[in-house]
């Protein structure tokens, strides 16, 4: 098989329904919607975890975050605080506060760009990395343009080049990543080699008040009603509260904030553009894969929360929070404008890009995730099992069949159990009800048994401290006390 070049476009904290050709009518996605009409778009793709950093190494990794020990957002790690200590200063997002020594926290575990490297791939980085250690390449990637930590300001981003850091006042982040993104693809395109870029954008994440973002489309979404977005009450469990009136302008935060996520979609639909028709001025289109997914889901209103597994406490697993948009083109590959209702993981992407590169690399075994290639040409595939996907955000657990959903938290609950035939918006806690007792045992029984299989009991999400306020250090370092006093989530009943 011929090797395509491949792009990999990530954005942040984007749900499976903010597209417009998912269903969002308000929302301009034109470039997004034009990867769907070349390739397929997949309507049950699913992060491995409901927030950034664990969703993005189980990307890279292929294993599952209780394997590769990134159980939440960094929240330290990403830089040298001492070293880089003006620049956090001047810093108004996050003013490196908590930040030490930098961690490579996936120091010696293989990705799937280490492979691809292996197989002659030239790669590059323009965006978001939030794995630990900001400022030097890792994992194959030998062009690389990042940010400090994991989220900034969008008119005041720490951009991370040469190993240097300088927050850059006045500068729209989208347009920096995109811009760094098309000179490293001219670069690219020059070299003999097949090329990876990544562009990991901070879209749509936080913040999304009216100055973070290009007037022209802050005015444009102004004048939208957002009637696709329920309009609920607070979630009983939410730690953010966005139902109450800014007391600034007095509008409903419901409004600016819906206005300020489109407007940030549309703003890195514009950049996706100007990508895309890069790849065709450079005659490279036809041998590009085209990737586009996000890092984990979004709820901007849906059950009455306001982020994703970490906006409520305990965490939660509703779809808005697990299921992201992927769509890929793949001309000569892919059917054009098909859409495809296979469940997919996060972890199935390592073996399929391994697939489609032809590699048979040892450090391909021992993951959970299976290759969806087949899905990707339109193919069916007679042998496939039934396909039960798995999610972990620390002691919160999900197993999830096409019918029906459980949610496990370890080790006292609330637990939940949702039929998603009769209740797809999941708004019916079944798990005490007496006629499914049975089906609970099961499902339970089939979550532990995979989480025994796939898990390193060392870096066990079970036994770190995951509350959803961010990760310090890296998992196990004090394992063996915590598995020795941890309850045994064998045992419980």
């Amino acid at each position: 098989m011929n090797r395509p070049n491949i792009l990999f476009i990530l954005s942040d904290d984007q749900g499976a329904w903010a597209m417009h050709c998912a269903g969002a009518r308000e929302l301009e996605t034109p470039n997004l919607d034009r990867i769907a009409a070349g390739g397929v778009r997949f309507t049950n793709f699913f992060c491995a975890s409901p927030v950034c950093s664990p969703a993005r190494a189980s990307l890279l990794t292929g294993t599952i975050p209780s394997r590769h020990g990134v159980h939440d957002w960094l929240r330290s790690g990403n830089v040298d605080a001492h070293r880089y200590g003006e620049a956090g200063r001047e810093n108004p997002y996050g003013h490196y506060a908590d930040e030490d020594e930098p961690i490579q926290y996936l120091a010696g575990q293989p990705t799937y760009t280490d492979l691809l490297r292996e197989k002659g791939y030239s790669l590059a980085l323009s965006g978001k990395w939030h794995l630990g250690d900001s400022v030097h390449p890792q994992h194959g990637f030998s062009r690389w343009y990042t940010i400090g930590l994991g989220g900034c300001m969008y008119y005041h981003p720490d951009i991370v080049e040469n190993e240097e850091i300088t927050v850059r006042h006045g500068e729209y982040v989208t347009d920096l990543i995109t811009n760094r993104a098309l000179e490293f693809l001219d670069e690219l395109a020059a070299e003999p080699n097949p090329f990876y870029l990544s562009v990991h954008y901070t879209a749509p994440h936080s913040p999304w008040e009216a100055d973070q973002h290009p007037a022209r489309l802050i005015e444009k979404y102004d004048r939208c009603s957002f009637d696709d977005i329920p309009d609920l009450p607070d979630h009983p469990d939410s730690t953010v509260s966005d139902a109450v009136t800014d007391p600034i302008h007095g509008t409903p935060r419901r409004h600016n904030n819906l206005r300020g996520y489109y407007a940030a979609i549309t703003a890195m639909d514009e950049g996706i553009g100007r990508i895309l028709d890069r790849l065709e001025e450079k005659g490279l289109a036809e041998n590009t894969l085209v990737i586009f997914t996000s890092d984990n889901g979004m709820s901007m209103g849906h059950h009455g929360i306001w982020g994703k597994g970490n906006a409520t406490f305990p965490m939660n697993m509703y779809d808005t929070a697990v299921k992201v948009p992927f769509l890929i083109r793949w001309p000569g590959h892919t059917p054009e404008g098909a859409v495809c209702d296979d469940m997919v993981s996060a972890y199935d992407l390592f073996p399929t890009i391994a697939e489609i590169v032809g590699s048979r690399s040892e450090i391909c075994g021992n993951r959970p995730g299976r290759s969806f290639l087949a899905s990707i040409e339109g193919r069916q595939d007679g042998g496939a099992e039934e396909i039960v996907i798995y999610d972990e955000y620390g002691p919160v657990r999900m197993i999830r069949t096409r019918e029906w959903k459980y949610v496990h938290r370890y080790p006292y609950g609330p637990h939940e159990l949702y039929d998603l035939v009769r209740d797809p918006e999941e708004m019916n806690n079944l798990a005490d009800a007496p006629e499914q007792a049975e089906r609970v045992i099961s499902m339970r029984a089939r979550l532990q048994k995979w989480f025994a299989r796939y898990a390193d009991p060392a870096k066990d999400g079970l036994f770190e401290d995951v509350t959803g306020s961010g990760q310090l250090c890296s998992a196990g370092i004090f394992s063996e006390k915590r598995v020795k006093y941890a309850p045994n989530p064998k045992k419980e009943t």
